[in-house]
């Protein structure tokens, strides 16, 4: 099959496009900047910013016949729902979520042709609960949920495929790379502080998580299904807390989360 990933240079895109082509699939590997991805065996290299339009039809249009597309381009914002910036917030919904919007739109009518294809969308535990200081990045996972959610129901008729991945805590650079806002001073640092203390907690102690492995055999997984489920946690501490959200209503599932953290905040 040919796959089209967003968002190789690092991480999950990365780890996707080596065990995809491990598998013997054709890979088209995308970045903002085509050339970090000069290491990867891959069938093809692009360039793509998924938040131009331009972009992502010259990709699209180089591309030709994508069998499944891979959105696991995204940008990560930190900090108290107070202080992020609405600009700054505008950018990472482009990213985020317009972003993926742009290229299932692109990839849509090659597939509703041929009634195949397959769309996997990354997105995160967070996008099926708000952790504090997550709240837009959790906002843009959360609405990409959603639109996953109806475009299933829309193009499953045309023998279109969607799924969710949605990964917990991994060691990647995404962590590293997010921007902080208002957490350098009260009251919030304080609470930066004790966020990480419970984010410890949750991952048994651990300084770093896994690599992106799991993450990346999952995707694989998915493209080869001929009937894949819809959401895929992955990462032990995703399957705990989307487990226990399943399971509560909203003040139990807090309650229980706050003490299971101890998270006094």
């Amino acid at each position: 099959m040919r796959v089209l990933i967003t968002g190789c240079s690092t991480g999950f895109g990365r780890g996707a496009a080596v065990e995809l082509t491990k598998r013997g699939h054709e890979v088209i590997a995308t970045a903002r900047r085509p050339e970090v991805l000069d290491d990867l065996d891959v069938t093809e290299r692009l360039a793509l910013d998924v938040t131009s339009d331009a972009s992502v039809a010259a990709a699209f249009a180089a591309a030709g016949r994508v069998d499944a597309l891979v959105n696991n381009a995204g940008v990560g914002i930190v900090g108290p729902v107070e202080r992020l910036p609405i600009e700054e917030g505008k950018q990472l919904f482009d990213t985020n979520f317009f972003g993926a919007l742009r290229t299932i739109q692109a990839v849509l009518p090659q597939m509703r042709e041929r009634g195949d294809g397959t769309i996997i969308n990354v997105t995160s535990v967070a996008g099926r609960v708000g952790p504090p200081l997550d709240g837009m990045y959790s906002g843009s996972k959360f609405a990409l949920e959603g639109m996953t959610e109806a475009l299933k129901l829309e193009v499953g008729h045309f023998g279109i495929k969607v799924a969710l991945v949605e990964p917990g805590f991994f060691e990647t650079t995404f962590s590293d790379n997010a921007r902080r806002f208002g957490l350098d001073s009260a009251p919030y640092d304080a609470l930066e502080s004790a966020w990480s203390d419970a984010m410890a907690r949750l991952r048994g102690g651990a300084e770093t998580g896994p690599g992106p492995e799991a993450v990346a055999m999952t995707i694989a997984d998915i493209v080869e299904s001929d009937a894949p489920a819809f959401r895929y946690p992955v990462g032990d501490d995703a399957e705990m807390v989307l487990g226990a959200r399943a399971q509560m209503d909203d003040e139990t599932f807090e309650t229980t989360m706050r003490e299971t953290l101890e998270l006094n905040w």
